[in-house]
């Protein structure tokens, strides 16, 4: 009876989406932030071909008139290079931004760039985050890789397959752990 009356309440919330698209993750950072001030909060990102051949990534950002949203902000980090990607996440987890998603789409460059948002909830209790990122060609070491991260303390947050200019493909994983 319980869960028939949570799922009845759930039906009964509205819920309203914007989508974002861009090929440039500068832009899509500065729309993210700008829905944000809306009410809206980050529901899911997606990277590549658009149905008119170029390449996007593609945020939907939700608004729920239940939910507190004032004063988040994000970040949108996009790098080629995983040494690059794991400083900036780390730049950013020291400012309290958590982790949203990430995908991985085509750079003007000729690589393609692993995009990662970060969200910074004021609500929340996290102060620092510490981000590490795995990256390898081979999945045996790839599940080295996590146990001994898992043993650590760091939680897995998403997993993605990026051809960069310099290395060539390689499964991407982001791990955290929180300090409040």
């Amino acid at each position: 009876m319980i869960l028939a009356a949570g799922l009845l309440a759930a039906a009964e919330a509205k819920l309203e989406y914007r989508v974002l698209a861009t090929n440039k993750t500068s832009t899509m950072e500065k729309e993210i932030n700008a829905a944000a001030a809306d009410g809206f909060i980050f529901a899911g990102v997606m990277g590549g071909e658009s149905a008119f051949g170029g390449s996007e990534v593609i945020t939907v950002m939700k608004k729920d008139a239940n939910a507190e949203t004032k004063g988040r902000k994000y970040k949108l980090i996009a790098a080629s290079k995983t040494s690059t990607m794991e400083k900036e996440l780390n730049q950013a987890g020291e400012e309290g931004f958590g982790y949203c998603g990430q995908t991985v789409f085509a750079s003007t460059f000729g690589g393609r760039e692993v995009a990662v948002i970060l969200e910074l909830n004021p609500d929340s209790k996290i102060r620092r985050v510490q981000y590490r990122l795995l990256a390898t060609s081979k999945t045996s070491t790839m599940q080295k890789e996590l146990s001994q991260a898992g043993d650590q303390g760091l939680i897995f947050q998403g997993v993605v397959v990026g051809k960069t200019a310099f290395g060539g493909s390689e499964v991407i994983t982001i791990l955290q752990k929180s300090e409040q």
